[in-house]
């Protein structure tokens, strides 16, 4: 048996955004499915909002969910392409029952105008949408329940560099408007710098370091931060500095997070 994430923990304030960053492996997916149980956790505990989520029934946990949805990677493969995009986002409202046909109707059209897509295109397939238009059908179909916490699982890495940035700050826009608590999971520090205020670093399943996004891209403290750092491009020719290889037999990944600053700790 591989074991893909092991003795991980982490808090998330309200309306905060919290950062997930390591290389593909690391165990970032694997964790925002566990918190929503898409992956069956085998061990530990999830409090949201005072409710621990692994030790919830089955009934109680659908209504939980309600309050907590993700976005997934693939916008190719998240949407299922025999469905029309509106069904697609009114699946959720229909699986909660919240409204009446004529109201759950409305509200598909709503949420196309507020992840800023075209209403008149509710009748069209994921086919017929470009990856940042299937991405924002994704989003509205996780907010359509109306939750209060948002896994968006690496959401801009298959899309054009051309289009991620108006999908990150719809992002951002969305998470002000609705006051979201979001778990951002991606690979691209620069990219997690500018939307998190704190962020985790995940290596071999285990979180070797975490703190504020200014201290922690400031001065990082673990031998891994330290080489994914190092690999981040510069746009200013000659701002760059050495390139750190990172050498995994020199980790122990027993270490516990012990405090190097304030806001930051580091498994070292």
């Amino acid at each position: 048996m591989v074991t893909a994430v092991d003795d991980i923990s982490f808090v998330i304030d309200e309306g905060e955004t919290f950062g997930l960053v390591g290389e593909s492996g690391s165990g970032k997916t694997t964790t925002g499915r566990c918190l929503l149980r898409l992956i069956e956790p085998t061990a530990g505990q999830f409090l949201f909002r005072g409710e621990d989520v692994f030790a919830l029934p089955p009934a109680n946990l659908r209504r939980l969910r309600r309050q907590m949805q993700m976005v997934f990677q693939d916008p190719y493969s998240s949407l299922n392409p025999r469905m029309r995009a509106g069904a697609i986002v009114e699946e959720g409202l229909i699986i909660h029952k919240l409204g009446t046909a004529a109201e759950r109707q409305s509200r598909v059209r709503e949420l196309f105008g507020l992840v800023g897509l075209d209403a008149s295109q509710v009748d069209r397939f994921p086919h017929e949408f470009s990856g940042g238009q299937r991405q924002r059908i994704g989003l509205a179909r996780a907010l359509g329940v109306g939750p209060s916490f948002l896994i968006a699982d690496e959401p801009v890495s298959a899309l054009d560099v051309s289009i991620q940035a108006q999908v990150i700050n719809l992002f951002l826009d969305l998470q002000q408007a609705l006051k979201l608590t979001l778990l951002f999971i991606a690979h691209d520090l620069r990219l997690v710098r500018h939307v998190c205020s704190r962020v985790a670093v995940m290596y071999g399943g285990r979180i070797v370091e975490m703190g504020t996004s200014e201290a922690l891209f400031r001065e990082p403290a673990h031998p891994y931060t330290r080489a994914l750092l190092s690999a981040v491009p510069n746009p200013h020719p000659g701002a760059r500095g050495p390139r750190i290889v990172f050498d995994p037999a020199s980790v122990d990944l027993t270490l516990p997070l012990r405090d190097i600053a304030p806001n930051h700790r580091a498994a070292i």
